[in-house]
């Protein structure tokens, strides 16, 4: 993540990134699941995806969405004679504080768990933000509205909030099996769980999720049926190009199938099913060293809770 310390002058300001933009429209898309996303904790045989990522890819969708309403802008201020107006639109692909100015919008406020919460979306509000050398009269901000709660800290696996309002992302989920490109540390690796992409954890025991539907989440991100409670015997069977045929329009095939498949190594270690033993077993040589060492690490896992099982069952 040394990109975020080598652009720290663009996130500044948006003059930082564009010194010609005047205005910044910040828009939230809804993603609000309809099932509970912790509901797969614990079910060794399943993996879990984070639900912004169980859909089509949000870059994508919210790109597309924001460059018809700059084109709109820009036939708009040239109907109005107000010349000829400057945009930029930006979904997560450059350094834009996104969640500051959307609450500066009063989209929400960037609550305790350091993302956006909405009074009506909850915390499932993908963002997405058009600079324009258009001038409009600023729009209210949002005030905090977490007062007391701690729900979003206390749910963290791998504490990875220090103090409410921050984020140490080298202790986040996310950014563990998303953006991490070698081994996850030890420390860390039992707290995964069964995830193999992103953590919902926090964002899902929000209060303010209860005023969220959805009804209101965008066509576009409802989930592929094959993506909510995939099993780990299959995943762990992905070459290259299954994978990549698989997680197709997905924000899943950025990350590669050897992160992938490490991922879904480190769950099925700490999902003790011992019928994943063969699968595992055929990962012990592959060509990637990371996913090699997974192989290893999850084989140990499995055996030693096979033994444990074993020693149950004698002792019945």
């Amino acid at each position: 993540m040394e990109w975020m310390e080598s652009r720290a002058h663009h996130r500044r300001s948006p003059q930082g990134l564009w010194p010609e933009a005047r205005s910044v429209i910040a828009l939230g898309m809804s993603y609000a699941p309809a099932n509970d996303p912790l509901a797969l904790a614990g079910r060794g045989e399943r993996a879990r995806i984070s639900v912004y990522a169980q859909g089509k890819d949000y870059h994508d969708v919210i790109k597309k969405a924001l460059k018809a309403l700059a084109r709109w802008l820009i036939a708009e201020a040239a109907r109005r004679g107000l010349g000829e107006a400057g945009v930029k639109v930006f979904v997560d692909t450059a350094p834009v504080m996104e969640k500051p100015l959307g609450q500066a919008a009063g989209l929400g406020w960037q609550g305790k768990h350091t993302n956006l919460v909405s009074r009506t979306h909850g915390s499932w509000l993908f963002l997405g933000a058009i600079y324009t050398t258009i001038e409009f009269p600023p729009d209210e901000a949002e005030a905090d509205h977490c007062g007391s709660c701690n729900a979003c800290q206390t749910a963290c696996p791998t504490d990875a909030f220090p103090a409410p309002y921050r984020l140490d992302a080298r202790r986040c989920i996310s950014y563990l099996t998303i953006e991490l490109k070698g081994a996850v540390p030890l420390e860390f690796r039992k707290a995964l769980g069964n995830r193999i992409y992103g953590c919902d954890d926090c964002l899902a025991v929000c209060p303010w999720n209860k005023f969220a539907s959805e009804a209101s989440a965008m066509r576009a991100f409802v989930p592929r049926a094959e993506l909510v409670a995939p099993r780990l015997a299959e995943l762990l069977m992905l070459d290259d190009a299954g994978f990549r045929a698989l997680f197709s329009g997905s924000p899943i095939k950025r990350i590669g199938r050897d992160r992938f498949v490490r991922n879904c190594l480190y769950a099925a270690g700490n999902g003790g099913d011992a019928g994943l033993i063969g699968r595992v077993e055929l990962l012990l040589a592959d060509p990637d060293p990371v996913v090699a060492e997974a192989a290893q690490w999850a084989m140990a896992e499995l055996v030693r809770a096979e033994a444990a099982e074993e020693r149950r069952d004698a002792e019945m």
